[in-house]
């Protein structure tokens, strides 16, 4: 064997000759890009707050912070540190360039994360309208300018046909990145006009770059090809319609089985960024811009019932504060302000500047005003869509780099781009200030405004363990509602405290269990009735104990557990029995127990009826606890019909309120705003509420009574979890309710 490996020793060394061996990246080069990032997020981050403190979107403070690093003012002030520290090396440029990359793609992810799809499909006629005019005004604008230009700003005037092409896409193309991180900062990216004029720059860029590479072929063949430029076209088309049809199902079916392998934000984060880093591969391979594959696979991400919020919020965090702040400080780092100071290159880059801007403006205005919208907004669409960003400077750096642009025209254009995008956030605010909020506008921002404070409306999958019985099918029926209003996703478990069977009779009695389990399984799936676009499935899971099973199976990410409260207590002093008691104790989120008060032989599983449900009471205190027992009843009511009463019972204290001649008036005035205000909460929900402020000595025996008199069918109460003695413990308001309401009670608890 050592034979043969000396003979073999002369062979593999000359197969790994020093030519062939891949060096690690430099001391020098690691320690300049290191330095480079660190001054460059220390600059973006610093300028960026000073530009919060003076009311302008921190991405202007981020975009100067690259100027002020650049050969305009670091490099004239300290010109040998600066070209120490920002070497004109290619490989030190593509070391910064890779970052400032990842910094598009994450922040097109995070848009599209925040990108309202139905909305921009409502919107889709408007936004191509206002694309098309964007980019027509703006490119025949761009190819006049290019066929006037002095020879001294063309790299090879002999070429004319192709510089012109090339001035007029980098007058067409919008910066994506930079309208988003604006209408991020400003906030509006909610709204309407954020929306549409979001989809108006990525329809725009993509004719941009569809554009871009058939002038980027032309400039390389020095011929014009068809083949090119339908290849293109077709491709970007094909992308898109692949992507929101197959694409939109393959995504959420990763991000779910991705969720139920292993669980967690951080798989979910990772799923997202291996899927957003294949897609903008997969664009930038079909020869149109990389940002759109990452965008498109934002979108379809968070329209993903699991992808998880907590993910979205991590990759927010590290975007804003550290890759997005790069990829704009180092956009300007190849501004030379003092290039641009000679008088015929500062004329001809304001003839360009105007040229760039008034042709924007007017082509997205006339496209807005032919979209139906109104002057203000059209104005606020070309603010927008007039900012270039880095886009553009990735225009002028292709353009250099193929011969067609000198270095003249390079300053101009990159110039062009810094100055348009710090343009667009005090036009925004200025021209969105006077864009009145539409009735309908200001009705779904109001309604998303709740929806993300929201307790109800931020669940979407439901654990059901059960062991078949009433409650737990009264549970179900309760669930078929709050499907009709969430796109919801409900998981039945059936849980055995066992270990896999090795006897004959083992095995026997394990078919007899696995027979039950069956028929608990479709006790509860029967009793459910959920739209389409929801999804069902049940499993069977076994281990040391079934709340083990339960617990476990909840760590996986669901938002609610939904139980009946057991047809035997099997000891005194307990809620419901130990079980339930157990798994609402260790839950790791919220609990919904029922208690249906339809009896049954112990052991016997029997379908009930569909229950009628007329008329719900919540008892309230004005807590976080009760506002969320208010929206599951109100959910309920609204696919219902039935009303829902909000009460709260003062309860008479001589020694407190001696001092009053009317002793009650102050906590009935206090107890009257607190229920008003909650009773709005159900009527957003489309419930019909009603609230009642009542007096007694006991409030568990006024409600207890209120509920007989007036025909309740459902109490819901809203409570936290208190341990006492090692058992859940919910006062003794709520238990006293639990023990002796004789209609059905759902308690919904929080950790």
């Amino acid at each position: 064997m050592i034979n043969s490996l000396q003979l073999l020793a002369p062979v593999l060394l000359a197969e790994t000759s020093a030519s062939n061996i891949i060096k690690p990246l430099g001391h020098h080069e690691l320690l300049l890009l290191l330095l480079q990032l660190s001054l460059l997020l220390l600059a973006s981050r610093g300028l960026g707050e000073l530009m919060r403190r003076v009311s302008l979107p921190p991405v202007v403070g981020e975009l100067l912070a690259g100027v002020l690093l650049g050969p305009s003012i670091f490099g004239l002030v300290l010109p040998a540190v600066q070209a120490a520290v920002f070497p004109k090396s290619q490989t030190q440029s593509d070391l910064l360039s890779a970052i400032s990359w990842l910094g598009v793609l994450f922040l097109l992810i995070v848009t599209g994360l925040e990108t309202d799809l139905n909305l921009i499909v409502r919107k889709g006629r408007t936004a191509l309208v206002i694309s098309l005019g964007g980019i027509i005004v703006p490119f025949i604008t761009g190819l006049s300018l290019g066929w006037v230009l002095p020879d001294d700003f063309l790299a090879n005037p002999s070429q004319r046909f192709v510089f012109s092409l090339f001035i007029a896409t980098a007058m067409s193309i919008s910066a994506v990145p930079v309208i988003a991180k604006v209408l991020m900062d400003l906030q509006l990216i909610r709204r309407d006009i954020g929306q549409v004029t979001l989809a108006a720059g990525m329809t725009d860029d993509t004719l941009g770059w569809i554009l871009l590479s058939v002038v980027s072929g032309l400039a390389t063949s020095g011929t014009f090809d068809l083949r090119a430029v339908v290849g293109s076209i077709s491709g970007a088309v094909i992308f898109l319609g692949v992507a929101f049809t197959l694409g939109r199902t393959v995504v959420d079916r990763l991000l779910r089985w991705v969720d139920n392998t292993i669980g967690g934000a951080t798989a979910s984060l990772s799923i997202v960024l291996i899927l957003a880093l294949g897609m903008a591969a997969l664009t930038h391979s079909l020869g149109i811009e990389a940002a759109l594959g990452a965008f498109v696979l934002g979108i379809l991400a968070g329209q993903s019932r699991r992808f998880s919020r907590e993910a979205g919020h991590i990759l927010e965090v590290v975007t804003a504060g550290f890759l997005a702040p790069i990829f704009f400080a180092s956009a300007g780092l190849k501004v030379n302000l003092v290039q641009l100071l000679v008088p015929q290159t500062f004329i001809i880059g304001l003839v360009v500047l105007a040229v760039a801007c008034v042709g924007k403006f007017v082509g997205a205005y006339i496209g807005s005003r032919v979209g139906g919208l109104s002057h203000w907004e059209g104005l606020a669409i070309g603010s927008g869509m007039n900012a270039r960003g880095a886009m553009e400077i990735i225009v002028a750096t292709i353009g250099l780099s193929l011969g067609v642009l000198n270095q003249s025209m390079y300053s101009i254009i990159v110039m062009v781009a810094i100055v348009t995008s710090l343009m667009a956030p005090p036009l925004l605010r200025w021209t969105l200030s006077n864009v009145v909020i539409g009735e309908e506008e200001a009705q779904r921002l109001q309604r998303e405004e709740h929806e993300s404070q929201s307790f109800i409306k931020q669940i979407r999958r439901i654990l059901m363990p059960t062991s078949g019985g009433a409650n737990v099918q009264l549970a179900a029926q309760l669930v078929s509602y709050l499907g009709q209003q969430n796109e919801i996703e409900v998981t039945a478990l059936y849980a055995l405290d066992r270990k896999p069977p090795q006897r004959r009779e083992e095995r026997k009695a394990a078919i007899a269990r696995d027979n039950q389990s069956e028929i608990a399984l479709n006790a509860v799936l029967s009793a459910m009735n959920l739209p389409e676009n929801s999804i069902l499935q049940s499993k069977v899971e076994s281990g040391r104990t079934k709340a083990e099973v339960i617990l476990n199976e909840a760590r996986k990410g669901y938002d609610l557990i939904v139980m009946g409260a057991s047809e035997q207590k099997q000891r005194r002093g307990i809620v419901f029995n130990m079980l339930v008691d157990q798994v609402v104790q260790e839950a790791p989120c919220a609990t919904l127990v029922v208690k249906s008060h339809l009896t049954a032989a112990q052991g016997e599983i029997y379908q009930i009826q569909l229950q009628t449900i007329r008329h719900i009471l919540v008892p309230t205190a004005g807590s976080e606890y009760s506002r969320n027992a208010i929206e599951l009843a109100s959910t309920i009511a609204a696919q219902t019909g039935a009303l829902v009463s909000l009460i709260h019972v003062v309860t008479p204290s001589q020694s407190d309120y001696a001092l009053y001649d009317q002793p009650l008036e102050p906590a009935r005035d206090i107890a009257y705003q607190v229920v008003k205000n909650q009773a709005q909460i159900g009527e957003l929900l489309g419930a019909k509420v009603m609230f009642k402020i009542l007096e007694g000595k006991s409030p568990e025996r006024t409600v207890l009574e209120y509920a007989q008199a007036e025909e309740v069918d459902l109490i819901v109460l809203g409570t936290n979890i208190r341990i006492m003695t090692g058992r859940v413990f919910f006062g003794h308001r709520v238990d006293t309710i639990l023990n002796n309401a004789e209609c059905p009670v759902a308690l919904l608890s929080m950790q």
